[in-house]
């Protein structure tokens, strides 16, 4: 899990020289309480940084020169307590290089209606003042959130927390590396793409490294370290017969334990946010990573098969934007279809590397024969997903630009044993039924890879694209083909 609370988010107020020390004074003592609210809130997983109040062209221009370089800021919140004249706004706006929330708000909560003077009026400006800020971001060409209400009301609380969970995310994506041991599965299409353009659009990076420099790593592992991981399985997972201590298999499990520590101390050394693998290339492995890759999204990094490192960033990046929330975040494929008339279905899962963040219950711990990649059987986690609501995002590479897409589904409980299928599994209905669903997607050009999310919603993905400035795709419950493909137009032509 990420610790979110080494990022911070500056609270920025802006005024004017106008209207004298003492109205100053007061904005500023609004502002600092306001700004420790936020800070003291336990549903804002962020530190809120105050800091003093901006009143021209030259001290606007200087903070956002310091937010840009300040290492642990991921974003500004900004809001016009009196009236700001936006022009002063107009080089700091240039340079601003953090995402940016309009917070539009007051500190009244209600008009005094017995006592209201032109005094209050000079002071209380944030309904017109935020206006003008509000137009010149407009005439700017500005993405930016913003958040209307009072800023002690839930909603407003929520609100904020939810896009300091994105703002962290792309924060972290900015000069974060992922490794690709190998290339993509071979003839693939829609897991290759350009990595200098995702370079500039996200700011991460992805490099190609040999599967040898990581079985370098793995036969370092001392007998103890594997001896201790192997003890943690016992503790978490329910371990199959024949792979247990003194079994016959029991050298399985220690393969596999000594590749998933080899991944683990390869990605640290190298500071590495996550990786991609595929099953083509695994000279020098005994099996496949199959509890290790699980096990390291589960600790947070970005993963993904087949050698598809635009899934593994997205899987990272909504790792963060998550962390600390119930339910997990995983990489997943769309495998097969139940096409019951009365119970549409898609069976999610992949060969092996599923997160068990979204495990319901205790997984088990398991090995089985895997037809590709000939090697050893792997050992995986196997376990089905918890019911509820979930999203699946996918980010393609269009060519002229990226696309993300969000199709909001319904996990149901899987009531069946599946006895032949010793993988970690889920089943859902996709939004808004399974034929306009599928077919949308489709049509869009979504991915076969996803990030399966229990505990994000579309709002979060709709932050996540505004802020890198990357068209997104929304399947829901109002989708319709006719609006869809329409809209699939519209934005080919806007990006021409």
């Amino acid at each position: 899990m990420v610790d979110l609370k080494q990022f911070e988010i500056w609270f920025i107020t802006g005024s004017q020289d106008l209207y004298g020390e003492d109205t100053l004074r007061q904005v500023a003592e609004h502002a600092k309480i306001i700004s420790k609210h936020f800070d003291d809130s336990t549903e804002i997983p962020v530190r809120t940084v105050f800091k003093p109040v901006v009143k021209s062209s030259e001290e606007i221009f200087n903070i956002m020169q310091d937010a840009n370089v300040a290492k642990n800021c991921i974003g500004i919140v900004a809001w016009m307590h009196t009236f700001s004249p936006a022009k002063m706004w107009i080089r700091g706006l240039q340079i601003m290089q953090k995402p940016l929330l309009h917070l539009h708000t007051q500190f009244n909560r209600d008009i005094p209606w017995a006592n209201i003077d032109m005094d209050f009026m000079n002071l209380n400006q944030s309904a017109h003042g935020d206006r003008e800020f509000g137009f010149m971001m407009t005439r700017m060409r500005l993405n930016r959130k913003v958040i209307v209400g009072h800023w002690q009301q839930a909603h407003v609380i929520a609100d904020l927390a939810q896009w300091t969970r994105v703002a962290a995310a792309r924060h972290d994506m900015k000069g974060a590396k992922f490794v690709r041991f190998g290339d993509n599965m071979r003839q693939v299409a829609v897991t290759d793409g350009d990595k200098v353009a995702a370079e500039m659009a996200f700011g991460f990076s992805v490099n190609t490294y040999a599967v040898g420099d990581l079985v370098t790593v793995i036969n370092q592992v001392s007998e103890q370290e594997v001896g201790l991981l192997i003890d943690e399985y016992e503790s978490l997972y329910d371990l199959a017969s024949g792979i247990r201590k003194g079994e016959g298999r029991h050298s399985a499990l220690w393969d596999a334990a000594r590749i998933e520590l080899g991944l683990k101390y390869f990605l640290e050394d190298g500071n590495f946010k996550g990786y991609t693998n595929t099953f083509e290339d695994l000279h020098g492995m005994k099996q496949l990573p199959g509890i290790g890759s699980q096990r390291m999204m589960a600790a947070g990094y970005g993963y993904a098969g087949e050698g598809d490192w635009k899934t593994s960033a997205m899987v990272r990046a909504l790792k963060v934007m998550g962390s600390g929330l119930p339910g997990g975040n995983s990489f997943m494929e769309d495998y097969t279809y139940h096409f019951d008339p009365n119970n549409n279905l898609v069976l999610g899962s992949h060969m092996l590397e599923i997160c068990p963040s979204i495990a319901e219950g205790r997984p088990s711990c398991e090995i089985h024969p895997l037809g590709i990649g000939g090697k050893e059987d792997p050992v995986r986690l196997v376990f089905n997903a918890e019911a509820g609501p979930a999203i699946n995002v996918s980010l393609v590479d269009m060519g002229n630009r990226f696309r993300i897409l969000v199709n909001e589904v319904e996990a149901v409980e899987v009531t069946e044993s599946l006895p032949k299928l010793p993988v970690a599994r889920v089943l859902w209905k996709p939004a808004p039924d399974m034929a306009t669903g599928c077919a949308a997607w489709i049509y869009a050009g979504g991915a076969h890879h996803t990030v399966y999310s229990q505990n994000l919603t579309t709002d979060h993905i709709e932050m996540f694209a505004e802020m890198t400035g990357v068209e997104l795709v929304v399947i829901d419950k109002n989708t319709s083909l006719r609006q869809l493909k329409n809209e699939l137009r519209w934005s080919d032509a806007s990006y021409k």
